[in-house]
């Protein structure tokens, strides 16, 4: 396998305006898939914009009606802006697509990145993403002056953070002592050809993220390398340690196609369910997403 080929498209002031860069991203998608380049990685730094997944509720969408682009890429709401590393690798996988191995792999060199610089970082079950575990439930300190016992977001499944005080916004989810999420991560796979990809927050204004309910998560917040380190970190520190991580992890990745079984008394294939792929979906060629 060739070795991914990186590509700097544009970082503070040369910030790439979000709709440029998925055009660009469409464009060495169907370079890649006739075997035009090598798998690809993008990285750049996008102006504020917010960007919404298919499965995004219109619940979590900013409450002033602040503009959201609609993407074809799995997951919910983001953010994306100023202080944040985001890249989109646009890799050419065997079929039947393991969606979930591709994920894993960009999360594995993430928290091998936040590990360089000194910070621990997580996968959660059932949740995407690098994460920054918060502390047990018990040492969490009160919200809102009430008791944990009285959490309002866990007997209120539309309970709106944003309507109810600072105390419950993702971006101080640190000072509450809950999981926040230090990576984003949604993809689409399109002809067995990857698109869109993570957003690592290195030093970001995280209050951008309270606007809207990120990822459609209510019970944890955000993270930031600077704010979970308490000291300046730059894209320009960041931008080298994840390509080193990324090209360790994608240029030594064992490919595989996703195991396909038969049901009992089929006659037909269906796809084994995944953590992350529950209903199968995807194997009659139609795009698969996997979530922010």
């Amino acid at each position: 396998m060739s070795e991914v080929r990186f590509v700097r498209m544009g970082f503070g002031a040369d910030a790439v305006e979000y709709r440029v860069a998925w055009d660009e991203q469409r464009r060495v998608h169907a370079a890649r898939f006739a075997d035009e380049v090598p798998d690809t990685v993008i990285l750049l730094e996008h102006p504020p914009v917010y960007t919404a997944g298919r499965r995004t509720a219109d619940s979590e969408r900013p409450l002033d009606g602040t503009p959201v682009i609609d993407v074809d890429r799995g997951g919910k709401i983001t953010w994306h802006g100023p202080g944040q590393l985001v890249g989109y690798p646009i890799q050419k996988l065997p079929r039947p697509v393991d969606v979930v191995a591709h994920v894993r792999r960009l999360e594995e060199a993430l928290i091998r990145t936040c590990a360089e610089f000194g910070l621990e970082t997580t996968r959660v079950e059932g949740r995407s993403g690098v994460w920054v575990l918060g502390d047990p439930v018990e040492r969490r300190p009160p919200l809102g002056g009430l008791s944990l016992d009285f959490d309002p977001r866990l007997a209120d499944d539309e309970f709106d953070p944003r309507l109810n005080g600072p105390e419950y916004a993702p971006s101080n989810a640190g000072q509450r002592g809950e999981d926040r999420k230090i990576a984003a991560i949604g993809i689409r796979v399109a002809k067995g050809v990857t698109m869109h990809g993570f957003a690592l927050n290195v030093n970001p204004d995280n209050k951008w993220f309270d606007r809207i309910i990120p990822c459609g998560i209510r019970d944890a917040g955000v993270a930031s390398l600077a704010n979970e380190l308490g000291r300046d970190v730059t894209l320009d520190e960041v931008l080298p340690v994840v390509e080193r991580h990324l090209r360790d992890v994608l240029d030594h990745a064992d490919l595989r196609p996703r195991v396909i079984e038969k049901p009992a008394g089929a006659g037909t294939e269906s796809s084994l369910a995944t953590p992350g792929n529950p209903e199968g979906a995807g194997t009659n060629g139609r795009p698969e997403k996997a979530s922010a």
